[in-house]
């Protein structure tokens, strides 16, 4: 059995060989895929096929020996690998999207880890045959207590049969800030919903209705998700306004007009309380200059 040193830190790495690049390879789900790292047989070492997926840690897949050896260690059973002619080949059968990776074949010697080729392996997905999704919603806003009825229309290509399952539709309710979106329902797999045109290669339209009764709390945006080939397809909003919201807006712009206007005739208040108080000060001092002159006057008038 191989030996996988448990501390790669121990392991002086070395850069990939000249003659090998790195390359990318994309293939449809469900293909075969086989990745090729040339061995050198003179080289008395180990070889390793390892994966790399971005915040998980590098798997090993297979390990083996430069010279012919017939056992390979292997780590995945989705995963395969064996000796060639000079080759150390990766067989991944059936490949899944959870095999879009990074793959290296590394060659480990003594304390020294060498890169001796990276493939990025892309793995497609089907893509999905919806052409459009739109909401309907109400006009107006609701009051509590209302049965309020949302709409989400899914048009597809009625001959494109490019994923195997059926349309899954979510409803997503999005609170004031609109930052997280939580699950309110999701409907069954019943193709009631779907309408069938008799024109050939018309899009097929399919009708999902979400219904309920309404309370205050339930004013926010809503969302139609289809789950379809992988990915999750959002429509385009539906915002539900309540009535006692509209009616507490109002109420608020009342009472901010109001102060408001409490304030101007607080204001206005103290501005005469100022200006009557300035002229009672000058009448007082007026008086006193006139007494004093008086005063002055008739002083100078006994002197005489």
């Amino acid at each position: 059995m191989l030996i996988v040193v448990p501390i790669l830190l121990m392991l002086k790495i070395g850069r990939c060989t000249d003659d090998h690049i790195f390359a990318t390879k994309t293939v449809d789900v469900g293909q075969n895929v086989t990745l090729t790292c040339n061995r050198q047989k003179s080289s008395q070492s180990n070889l390793f096929w390892i994966r790399v997926v971005s915040g998980t840690f590098p798997e090993i897949l297979g390990g083996t020996y430069t010279f012919d050896y017939n056992a390979v260690d292997q780590y995945n059973h989705h995963i395969t690998a064996k000796q060639g002619p000079g080759t150390f080949d990766l067989h991944i059968t059936e490949t899944q999207l959870s095999d879009t990776a990074v793959y290296y074949c590394i060659n480990v010697k003594n304390t020294r880890m060498t890169f001796l080729s990276g493939t990025f392996l892309r793995v497609k997905g089907p893509e999905p045959d919806i052409t459009a999704i739109t909401q309907d919603f109400p006009s107006d806003p609701f009051s509590p207590g209302d049965s309020v009825t949302l709409q989400c229309s899914v048009l597809s290509d009625s001959e494109s049969k490019r994923c195997p399952e059926e349309h899954k539709v979510f409803w997503f309710r999005a609170g004031s800030n609109e930052s997280h979106r939580s699950l309110i329902y999701a409907h069954g797999n019943s193709a009631d919903e779907c309408e069938k045109s008799p024109e050939a290669r018309s899009p097929k339209k399919c009708v999902y209705s979400f219904s309920k009764n309404v309370s205050s709390s339930d004013a926010g945006t809503y969302y139609c998700a289809v789950a379809t080939c992988g990915e999750i397809l959002f429509g385009n909003r539906t915002k539900l306004d309540s009535e006692v919201n509209m009616w507490d807006l109002r109420e608020a712009n009342t009472v901010l007009l109001l102060l408001c206007a409490a304030l101007a005739a607080s204001l206005l208040v103290i501005a005469l309380l100022i200006y009557s108080n300035k002229k009672k000060l000058c009448d007082c001092c007026n008086a006193l200059q006139t007494n004093v002159s008086t005063a002055s006057n008739d002083q100078q008038r006994q002197q005489k």
